[in-house]
This record gives C-alpha cells, sequence and structure tokens, in this order.
C-alpha cells in the first residue's frame, strides 16, 4: 500500500466527475485518499442544497460506496486538535485536523487560499488544486492515470462520453493541464 496521503477536501468531491476521476486514482496505489465524516456531510450538504432532484438517500449510497472503495479513508480522532489552528476560514480547520491527524501530504482543494502555505508547513501539509494534483500523478504513473480516465469513460452510460467530451467536462472543472496531457495520449483513454 501507498504511503502517500492525500486528503480531499469537500469541494473537490462535490462535481461528480471530479470525485469519479480522483476515487478511481486512488485505486491505482500510487497515494492512499483520506477523508472524514465531516467532509461527508460537507460535499453532500452542498450537492443536495445545488441538486434539487438528488436526495439525501442517492448521496448516502455514494458515500457508502467512496468508504468501500478507498481502503482505511475515513480518518477519525482529529476532533481534538481542531481548536489549535488557524486558518483564514475557521470552518476548514476540521479538514487541516484530519490531514495533521492521518499524517497527509497535501490537501487536495479549489480553495487553497483557505489554506495559506505558512499554515500548512509546519505540519508537513501542501495543499495543492486538483489539477496540480493530477498532473503530479501523471508525472509518476501517466498509464494509470489514462487507466483511470479510460475506467471512468467506459463506465458512462447514460448517456455514453467520447473521450473528448469527457476531457471538456475535466477541462470545465478547472483541469486544463492534465487535459493537455490527456489530449497527447487519447488512444489510451
Amino acid at each position: 500500500m501507498a504511503s502517500f496521503v492525500a486528503v480531499y477536501d469537500a469541494c473537490v468531491l462535490y462535481p461528480a466527475p471530479l470525485r469519479d476521476l480522483l476515487l478511481r486514482l486512488a485505486l491505482t496505489d500510487l497515494f492512499r485518499a483520506r477523508w472524514s465524516e465531516r467532509i461527508h456531510e460537507e460535499w453532500m450538504r452542498s450537492v443536495l442544497k445545488d441538486r434539487p432532484d438528488l436526495n439525501a438517500q442517492q448521496l448516502q449510497r455514494t458515500r457508502e460506496l467512496m468508504d468501500i472503495s478507498a481502503p482505511d479513508c475515513l480518518v477519525t480522532g482529529y476532533e481534538d486538535l481542531i481548536d489549535h489552528l488557524h486558518l483564514p476560514d475557521p470552518d476548514d480547520r476540521h479538514v487541516l485536523a484530519a490531514a495533521i491527524r492521518c499524517q497527509a501530504g497535501v490537501i487536495v482543494t479549489y480553495n487553497l487560499r483557505d489554506y495559506p502555505p505558512a499554515a500548512l508547513a509546519s505540519h508537513g501539509i501542501e495543499a495543492q488544486h486538483p489539477d496540480d494534483f493530477v498532473s503530479h500523478l501523471q508525472d509518476l504513473a501517466p498509464p494509470a492515470v489514462c487507466a483511470a480516465v479510460r475506467g471512468q469513460r467506459q463506465a458512462l452510460k447514460n448517456p455514453p462520453r467520447s473521450v473528448r467530451e469527457l476531457l471538456d467536462t475535466f477541462l470545465s472543472l478547472g483541469l486544463a493541464a492534465t487535459v493537455a496531457r490527456l489530449e497527447s495520449m487519447q488512444e489510451l483513454l
């Protein structure tokens, strides 16, 4: 099992296509993906607020499948750290506390300004945009990343997606560097 640990912030679990990609990448064994019950609650609350066509039971099933798919993914026992942490948004302290508790090297988040390097450095943690995170994985193991993307595309049945359509979805999620690299390997997708 990989020793490098990445904590997924709720904002990267909110968009289903990115959540799917990040979970498939976690199965590559290039790193260990972690999150907490509180992170689950946060992304689920946001989805339910924005998507009235979905219900809590559907998201609960997604949550259960996530937890089953990534071994040892749930971080617990971090709550005592929260009050001792200082971040621009106090509501993000639970994510940093979880990252500290599980000895993560990175928090994958869109909200980089909420995790300033000075606040994370003493804990040996870095905040990374999902595009940077996936790009680093592409540096480490291009075939594994391509296989994850191919698996994601092949699983999309209703409606099916072409390679271009999936790449365009990733572009809309801010994964420009990732897409640029994937475009040069389309035959593997």
